[in-house]
This record gives structure tokens, sequence and C-alpha cells, in this order.
């Protein structure tokens, strides 16, 4: 039975929705510093669970606040003239609740922002006034990712932050050459404006003490920036700060700034982020806060990542007898690791490609992610998984609070994961740019260069007249040809008379979605019974073409086939509603045909049409056929004990989703 799995860290905002103009944007350049950009799917970037917290409605606050949904919670709450002159809100905000692991960071966007009470009496915010216009985003990145190293990163009580929770800076660069140091010196004076400690460089070294001595000291707390110019890596005090910083495994980012050319790349300086930025001088602000927020950003990610780690093994993902690294590991380390008998090291998501990693087994030692190890490629092959994912419209973070990027990810990690072990996925139409398709074919083409001899494989299922040929269609077959298949269903017997095969019909009036409807609903039956399991999550609950919305009927469908289904509710949608339906008793109100009726425009007669045919939508029948389910049912049919498919059902978390799938498949295929 495995252990319950807590994350070290989430990150919670909360806002007025009139304040939106001023904080999206900000929120937007959190989204692609703190979790996993969706356009960069393979990179080695932050994955912190992110909570958003709003409303539509200026008077009416969230219907519930932020929950401690991991060891340790950051909620940065933007206060305003609108949170302060709105009564509600005024008492949303000043009545949250307090607790020992929820920690609570005001972003003051006005003068009255300060005024609060309650709950933010005596808290000091972050002052948005402060933040420059020219490069406000990135300011209150600096800022706000700050106040996340310093509450997350250090290892203090809360008694303890103030300056010893503050980030240090070492910042190396070559003496000769103007580039480094002028740069050096430039973001030296502004961090000195910050609420950052640094160490810079010689400049700080205490006179009559051994300069090799004075680094190590200064370094094993500390992250290092190396400026490097054209001279830097020819350097033997670069060198042994590089080498200074990896022995004390301490984050390090390389600020590229090349003139003209570098003979020789240190090779120590490989295996980090780096971020380029011009050699004119002065250095400018934006590329100084550019600089100072990716080594924010980076020594968040490497000590997140060492605690994600650490909570992987406490709940048994991962041996204990293995070694943890925040980086993808190295020889040096590696042959360190090895002196000290450790020959298992685990190293964050996502793998490396396998042509980097060919020299781990001339060393003797295995190293692998918490959700991948080589020896699983083709542990799936024999598994033909369905994947039920759609769009949910939940951007007003009144009730539902993730973002919608986020089942995108899942989409993605789904895909990568799945067919890295060699299962067939199968999905069913949505050929938009952009849609979910695209994304899972997007995975499979990346990791057929991944897996070199093994081409990954996906089943896109596409009911009649969808797949009838468009420049479109024909543009997605020619550039998915080596990893996808196209599934055309035909037209059913009962609707196809005097249809013209090979002429789209429009769903424009109350026969033709009814024809839509036959051919979606067959389409499915057949997908679903060509299955060996199901992963439904999210869900359009209106705007669906069909006689209900699509990922609730493919739910009904492989329950009726007694399919094992994956169902993951946190996600919000059809699905949310249905694990809601299971766990709670309670009947959805979206689940009803009075809710659709009323928010779809034309369904009362597609219903009436449908059901004089023998085909409606039977509502009540569906709500009693989910509510005869039970949590043991489930969990028994997808191979997981009755705990693990209820933390399934609600967990908000991409990488204990695709763990436990991963675990009940392997299960069910042993």
């Amino acid at each position: 039975m495995s252990k319950i799995y807590s994350p070290p860290l989430a990150i919670n905002f909360i806002w007025h929705p009139t304040d939106s103009e001023e904080v999206k944007p900000i929120l937007d350049v959190i989204k692609k510093s703190f979790a996993r950009n969706k356009d960069k799917p393979f990179s080695r970037a932050l994955n912190i669970p992110l909570f958003f917290y709003s409303s539509i409605n200026s008077k009416i606050p969230p219907h519930d606040y932020p929950y401690e949904h991991a060891k340790n919670n950051l909620v940065f709450i933007f206060t305003s003239v609108n949170t302060v002159g709105k009564a509600e809100w005024k008492n949303y905000v000043e009545g949250f609740p307090q607790s020992s692991s929820i920690d609570i960071i005001p972003i003051a966007i006005d003068s009255y922002g300060y005024s609060h009470g309650g709950t933010l009496a005596g808290l000091n915010s972050i002052r948005a006034s402060d933040w420059s216009l020219d490069n406000r985003e990135l300011h209150a990145m600096v800022a706000i990712a700050h106040e996340v190293y310093r509450f997350s990163c250090k290892a203090l009580s809360p008694e303890e932050r103030g300056d010893q929770s503050s980030m240090s800076i070492f910042l190396s660069h070559a003496k000769s050459g103007e580039t480094g140091k002028w740069h050096a010196e430039e973001i030296k004076k502004f961090i000195d404006n910050t609420n950052m400690n640094r160490f810079f460089d010689a400049n700080e070294i205490s006179p009559g003490y051994y300069f090799d001595q004075e680094i190590e000291k200064h370094m094993q707390d500390s992250t290092l920036i190396a400026i490097e110019n054209d001279t830097y890596s020819s350097r033997y005090w670069c060198q042994r700060e590089i080498l200074t910083a990896k022995k004390y495994n301490c984050p390090i980012i390389v600020v590229n700034c090349l003139d003209d050319f570098e003979d020789r790349i240190f090779p120590a300086t490989s295996n980090v982020p780096s971020v380029h930025v011009s050699a004119s001088v002065p250095i400018n602000e934006r590329d100084i806060l550019r600089v100072l927020s990716s080594a924010i950003i980076e020594s968040i990610r490497f000590y997140y990542s060492i605690q994600c780690l650490e909570a992987y093994s406490q709940a048994g993902w991962i041996e204990e007898d293995c070694a943890l690294s925040a980086r993808p590991p190295e020889i040096r380390q590696v042959l360190n690791f090895k002196k000290n008998g450790t020959q298992k090291i685990c190293y964050p998501e996502p793998p490396i490609y396998s042509i980097e990693a060919d020299w781990h087994e001339d060393l003797e030692i295995e190293a692998f992610t918490p959700l991948w190890r080589s020896s699983e490629k083709d542990i799936l092959s024999e598994e033909r998984v369905g994947i039920s994912i759609s769009d949910v419209a939940y951007e007003t973070f009144s009730e539902h609070h993730i973002n919608a990027d986020s089942l995108i990810r899942l989409a993605q990690d789904l895909g990568r994961h799945l067919l890295s072990r060699s299962a067939t996925l199968i999905y069913g139409g949505d050929m938009r740019p952009g849609g979910f398709t695209e994304f899972i074919l997007d995975e499979a083409s990346i990791l057929k260069d991944r897996l070199e001899e093994t081409v990954p494989h996906v089943e896109n299922h596409l009911a009649w007249p969808l797949y009838i040929s468009d420049k479109e269609i024909t543009a997605w077959r020619a550039k998915y040809t080596q990893v996808m298949t196209t599934i055309e269903h035909g037209i059913p017997s009962d609707v196809d008379e005097g249809l013209d095969k090979d002429t789209f019909l429009a769903p424009i009036s109350p026969l033709n979605s009814y024809i839509w409807s036959r051919c979606l609903t067959e389409m499915r039956k057949q997908s679903i019974s060509s299955s060996t399991a199901r992963i439904c999550a999210g869900g359009k609950q209106s705007g669906y073409k069909g006689k209900m919305p699509g990922v609730l009927e493919e739910i009904v469908l492989a329950i009726e086939a007694n399919k094992p289904i994956f169902l993951l509710g946190a996600f919000g949608g059809v699905v949310g509603d249905v694990c809601s339906l299971i766990m709670y008793g309670e009947v959805p109100e979206l689940l009803t045909e009075k809710w659709q009726v009323l928010h779809n425009e034309g369904y009362s007669d597609l219903q009436k049409l449908a059901c004089s045919h023998g085909h409606g939508c039977n509502y009540t029948e569906i709500i009693g056929t989910i509510q005869n389910l039970t949590v043991y049912d489930l969990a028994s049919r997808c191979g997981l004990n009755e705990s693990e498919y209820a933390r399934l059902m609600i967990s908000p978390f991409i990488d204990e989703c695709i763990y436990l799938i991963l675990k009940g498949l392997k299960e069910l295929h042993v």
C-alpha cells in the first residue's frame, strides 16, 4: 500500500477581479517560471503546484480559501482599494484562516492595499509601487520569487525568517576583460538596494585571509552567478569557483555575455541554466532583472527538486538507498557517489535522452527519474489506453482554482509516459490547432526521436463527417504520419439513408445534430471496445456536439463495457462532477437534463428527436449508473487499492496522478 504523498510546496494567488488588468500580466510571468511551460514540455524547469483565487463578480469573493495541499503553502494576496473598499472582499481577505502550514504575503498594488487588518494586520507587504513601469513584470518576478525562496528554501523557524532567510549571491567573473567586471559591479549595485545578501568576489574578501579559504566559506550557502565573458573559462580562479560550487552542490547559472569568441567552455559550467545578456556596458536594468530572476528561479528549482525527491522517497516511489540529485548526474558526482557505495541516482523529471546517458552503464550506475526507468520501456506494450480529456472553462477561478494549462500539461505528461512504455494511445477527434490531439501527437513525435528504435503510436478515432478530407485534415495526416493512424468510423445504418458520404454535413438543424450524435456515439463505442483502459479528466459541460457531453458519454460507455477507468476529478469539468457524485452522492446540477437544456442552444430539440428514435440521453439512468459505482469497484478494476483510487479522484498534482495511473496499469499488466 502506498504512503500518502504530500508535495513540499504549493503557491496560491488571490486577487480582486477589478485588478485583473494589473495582476494577470504578473501571473502570466509567474506561470511561465513556476509551472512547467506547456510549449517546452522537456525543459528542466520548475513545476510547483499553483492555485488561483478570484471571481467574476466584483462584489462576491471566491467561495473558499486555499487548501493546505502541501507541507508548506504560500498565499500571495494582491491588496488594493478594491479588496479594502468592497465589504465582502474585505471580510474575505481579513478573515483568512490562520494555520501553521500557511504563510501569507500581501502584495499592495496601491496605497490602499496597506490598510487591511484581521489576519493581514502587521504583515509586511511587497510594494508594487516600487516596481518601475518599464520592467514591471520582471520586478514582480524577482520580488515574488525571492519571497518564495525565503519561505520555502531555508530551513528556518518563522522567528528566524528575515535577513537570515534572504538569498546570498556569489558573483564570479574574470578580472581581465572589462565586460565581466563591469556587469558584476552593476549587478552588485542593484543587489545592494534589495534585501538580498551578497558576496561579491574578491572585493569582499578580508585582507590577510587565504583566497581559497574565503571562497570555500562564502560559497557553501550561495547561488553562483558565473559572468562568462571571452576570458572567463581560461582563468584559474574562475574555474576554482565553479568547481567549488559543484563540490558544495550549489545552484549555478551562467550569464553569457561573450563579446566575440571563447576558445574553450570550461566543462564544469555545463548542466546548468544559461542566460544571455549583451556585452555592451553598462548592463541595463532589464538584463539585471533577467539575471537575478533566473538565479532565484534556479535556486528555488534546485532546492525544491531535492524536497520533491525526498517527498517521493517518503511516499515509497523511489528506494531509500538511492542518492538524490537536483540535476541529471555528472561524472564527478557519480564517481563520488560510487566511492560511498551508491549506485542508484534519482534526478528530477524529465529524463535525459538515452544518448546522453550512455556512459551510465559503463560506470555501472542506474540513473532514473521518479516516474521513468529505462527498464520500463516495453512494459505496457500490450495496453491500448483511451484518453478522454477536453477543455474546462474555469478562468474565473471562483470555484476551480487551477489554470487551464494544467490539463494540457496532464495530456503531455500522460502521452509521454504511456508512449515511452510502448502503450498505444487512443484518442477521439479534436483536430483543432492547439487541441489535445495535437499536444499528444507532438509528444509522440518528440518521443520518436528520443526513443530511437521504438516508434510510439497514437490512434486518432474520427466519426463521420469529421474526416471528410479538407486541407487541415490532410495536413495533419501528413505531419504525424509516422506516429498516428486515423481510424475513420462510418455512418450508423439507422441514419445513413439519403446521405452523401463524401459531403460534409454541418450540424445546423435538429436532424443534422441528431445524425452527428449517432455518429459520435458509435465511434466512441467502437474505440472504447478496442481499448484496455480509459483515463478521463476535465470535460466540456456545454458547447459539445452529441447527445451529451463527450467525456461523460465515454465514461458511461467505459462503465457499461466494464473497462478499467481512471477518473481524475481535481481538474474539474464533467469528470469532477462524476467524481463528486461517486464520492459524496449529491447530484451536480450540471449532470441534469434541465441544466443542459438551459446552457446548450438547440439541445431540447435534439433530445426530443433522439428520444423519438430511442437514442436520447437519459440523465436519470446515467446518474443511477454512476451512483451505483463504488470507489472499491473502480479501484479493483484499475489495479489500485481503495485509498489509492480515492486519492486519484481528488489529487490536483499531475505527478501523483501519473504515478498512480502507471502503478495501476503495471499491476493490470502483471
